[in-house]
């Protein structure tokens, strides 16, 4: 082994991951006022307004999803509710949700130096991994300040925390509460269900999944009593989608149209911009198609090899990235999802992922939300090119994770 990688692998001591966590997060405050001025703050595309109305509502006594129509589930409706007590301005509204979301942001720091802890990570990993966490929002853009995306993410993170760390029950609480959050940590529990069941037994990995089950119907039960039907249909919502505009499909579809007059056309629906037609429609159902199959296939890849913590981390951002990278929707705050995922993979596998990884969410702020209009009704030339090579690259960065192929001389942990 090269001195080097043994320099990457030697565990760190616990007062020094404390010591890179605390500066990741002073980092990531940085770059997150960062955010507040200059060409940051240029042309915003906010979903704070709908998320003070759904917050008026519920303070005012409404009961989401039956006198609400939301599509969001229910461990979001806190980050409405709360920022809306006492009817504030909208300018008060989103500095209340900037201060939770920035709460959210360094708790993920925090659990992601957990995490790498209980992998073993050596001084130069742990920094690595900090590092890239703390200028996120730099690389991610404004779309981190107005978008509730932090919160999944940060119990993305903690269920990742404990689980390595061989806390399987709590993770799979943290997993679950990660689902009524935003749904896709659910893309992690057949991951963790096999992790502990080759680790532990099957005894073991039926408690964490009752526990799972356990956690998110007492989060949804009460809305499922109220108003069974709303919930459903913020569900359907979902899986409903059509091929939205900044998908890979669509890109492709946008290549087409600059290069050789396909006719395409826009259509807004279930809160984005989308291609409709019976080409975009059969394209949505092929990518949902490769998506689930892609999906399907890490999952059994991991279950049927060895349990390692480390293999566990990967599993998890493949699975992850097949979601965002091969799905009908993309929208950039999808990139979120990714940060406390893809730096903790182990190696120099890890580092190219996460060289990509800032690459897609720099192009993604080239034109979002810059130029996002000019590309959304008037499909940009330039902002068209610009998200398929983005895209490209989510399709590069998930080849990385999922290549075979050895490039390092030691077996991962």
């Amino acid at each position: 082994m090269s001195t080097r990688l043994e320099r990457w692998s030697r565990q760190a001591e616990i007062p020094f991951a404390a010591v890179v966590a605390a500066l990741a997060i002073g980092l990531f405050s940085a770059s997150w006022g960062l955010l507040h001025v200059g060409f940051f703050t240029h042309d915003p595309v906010k979903d704070t307004p709908l998320y003070q109305q759904y917050g008026k509502q519920i303070v005012d006594g409404e009961v989401p999803y039956r006198d609400i129509r939301l599509e969001y589930p229910p461990a979001a409706l806190p980050f409405f509710a709360i920022p809306a007590i006492g009817d504030p301005s909208s300018e008060v509204f989103e500095r209340r949700f900037e201060w939770m979301m920035l709460f959210c942001g360094g708790a993920m720091v925090a659990l992601m130096a957990a995490a790498l802890t209980s992998l073993g990570a050596g001084p130069a990993r742990l920094a690595a991994a900090l590092g890239f966490a703390g200028v996120a929002p730099l690389l991610v853009g404004p779309v981190i300040l107005t978008r509730f995306d932090l919160w999944p993410a940060a119990l993305t993170a903690g269920a990742i925390a404990c689980l390595v760390a061989g806390r399987v029950r709590l993770g799979h609480v943290v997993l679950a509460l990660g689902f009524t959050a935003k749904l896709y940590p659910a893309l992690l529990l057949p991951l963790g269900l096999a992790y502990v069941w080759r680790r532990r037994g099957r005894r073991e990995a039926l408690l964490c999944g009752g526990t799972f089950a356990a956690v998110a119907l007492a989060c949804f039960l009460p809305f499922l009593i109220l108003a069974p039907g709303g919930v459903l249909h913020s569900l359907s919502e979902q899986v409903g989608r059509p091929l939205q505009l900044e998908s890979l499909g669509a890109a492709v579809l946008l290549g087409l149209h600059h290069l050789f007059g396909l006719g395409v056309t826009m259509s807004s629906s279930h809160g984005s911009q989308n291609l409709a037609g019976s080409l975009p429609n059969a394209l949505a159902v092929i990518q949902s198609i490769v998506q689930d199959a892609a999906i399907i296939a890490t999952w059994i890849w991991f279950a049927r090899g060895e349990p390692g913590r480390e293999r566990f981390v990967r599993a998890s951002a493949i699975a992850l990235l097949s979601y965002i990278a091969l799905g009908k929707v993309l929208s950039p705050q999808y990139l979120i999802w990714l940060v406390p995922l893809v730096p903790l993979v182990w190696g120099r596998r890890g580092v190219v992922a996460s060289g990509l990884l800032a690459v897609a969410a720099m192009l993604t702020q080239t034109y979002f939300p810059y130029r996002y209009w000019d590309f959304a009704l008037h499909f940009d030339e330039l902002a068209s090119w610009t998200v398929l090579v983005r895209d490209l690259v989510l399709v590069g960065l998930l080849a990385v994770l999922a290549s075979p192929r050895r490039t390092l001389r030691i077996r991962a942990p």
